[in-house]
């Protein structure tokens, strides 16, 4: 699982059935720099992750990629390869 942000929705046309009723945000990773440092920045490659949380732009996330991401939609199965698991209301980061 990792931290990102947040930046931005995505919308299919033509819609894929398994996807119905959920969202698909843009996540920007948060680097380890960026998040010590506070500076609302990402810093990470962004990607796309099924959203049924309702994450609005520039909240953090933590995501699940690859077979985690599809586990929400068990015993069916759905061509997802980042899932949004968590809004995160506060982070605290121990300095090493």
């Amino acid at each position: 699982m990792r931290l990102g942000i947040v930046r931005g929705h995505v919308v299919l046309n033509p819609a894929l059935a398994s996807f119905a009723g959920r969202r698909l945000v843009v996540i920007e990773p948060v680097t380890m720099e960026n998040l010590r440092a506070r500076n609302g920045k990402g810093g990470g490659k962004s990607l796309v992750a099924i959203d049924e949380l309702g994450a609005a732009e520039g909240q953090t996330v933590a995501f699940t990629e690859g077979r985690e991401a599809s586990n929400p939609f068990w015993p069916d199965s759905a061509p997802v390869d980042a899932y949004c698991a968590m809004i995160a209301d506060f982070i605290e980061v121990q300095s090493q």
